[in-house]
């Protein structure tokens, strides 16, 4: 079967609690979550295809979630260098500090040509999705998918160190279909902490579709283009682990964006939630009940802002 929806990124991510309690070996770097949320829509992995570069160091017992859910694996390649690694070090409030032990020789997001680490049944996929730094974001890749007319997801997984100028800002935003920063990545790169104020600099700056994460207190998702505009709710469950919420917040949107926003809106949140209940990745796909109980919660509380 051909991939439909495609996410980048593997790092061998060691968790450090506020207590010192630490989990090593995980499979992180937001591509692997990325798409566990993307299958977790259909309930299937079975057109979502995950492409990595990682070393001989690399378990391949990592991706046992990735197997079961169905997730094709074709584009994971090893290479001679060491798989990325790094400590994510996690205080009381659930917040995060990310420190590279193994940084990336090379990236998508460091300028890797994407199209030749492209398995060929890959090229035809219509959504692609990976993170990448504000402030070093080699964008020729998303903007050769967009002009092509792909759905392009970029994730920011940090704020600037300073606030981006209006060129910077038009350049990543117009890059891509949908641009999913966090609250705080995105009051970085505006320099305000007024909703309304971030809100219109991202409108002013051409983005087409902004979800914009907000943890604890859901998301909103803008779409700047269609003047349409939702809040949906977190979905309740117990958190072990902020880990990871985000990518599967982003793979879930994309991969239910054909549904309408509100609708993908609600998936995002429902995808998002499961990432939060252990250390790394579920060990499988969601049951279809309890998904669609979930759904169901973040439909519920859904509002139209815009």
């Amino acid at each position: 079967m051909m991939i439909d929806l495609v996410s980048f990124g593997i790092v061998i991510d060691d968790i450090v609690l506020h207590d010192g309690t630490t989990y090593t070996g995980l499979p992180g770097g937001g591509g692997p979550q990325t798409a566990w949320g993307m299958a977790a829509v259909p309930g299937t992995g079975k057109t979502v295809g995950l492409v990595a570069s990682v070393g001989e160091d690399f378990d391949t017992r990592m991706l046992a979630s990735m197997r079961a859910a169905g997730v094709d694996l074709e584009g994971v390649r090893r290479t001679a260098t060491a798989t990325p690694r790094a400590w994510q070090y996690i205080d009381e409030k659930g917040s995060r500090v990310h420190r590279w032990q193994i940084p990336p020789a090379q990236s998508i997001t460091l300028g890797t040509s994407l199209y030749n680490l492209l398995p060929e049944n890959y090229r035809e996929a219509r959504s692609f999705h990976w993170g990448l730094h504000p402030e070093n974001p080699a964008l020729a890749d998303a903007q050769h998918l967009t002009a092509m007319g792909k759905r392009m997801s970029l994730e920011t997984f940090k704020p600037p160190q300073q606030p981006l100028g209006a060129a910077a800002l038009r350049q990543i935003v117009t890059a891509c279909t949908v641009f999913s920063p966090s609250w705080s990545e995105a009051a970085g790169m505006i320099g305000s902490s007024d909703h309304s104020t971030v809100i219109e600099r991202f409108r002013e700056a051409g983005c087409h579709m902004l979800a914009l994460r907000r943890g604890a207190a859901g998301a909103e998702i803008w779409d700047f283009k269609a003047g349409q505009a939702v809040r949906v709710s977190a979905v309740p469950t117990e958190v072990i682990d902020p880990v990871g919420a985000g990518n599967a917040f982003c793979g879930g949107f994309l991969a239910a964006l054909d549904q309408g926003l509100a609708e993908a809106a609600c998936h995002a949140a429902a995808a998002a939630s499961y990432l939060l209940e252990q250390f790394g990745l579920p060990a499988q796909l969601p049951t279809e009940a309890d998904y669609q109980k979930r759904v169901a919660f973040a439909r519920a509380g859904m509002e139209i802002i815009g």
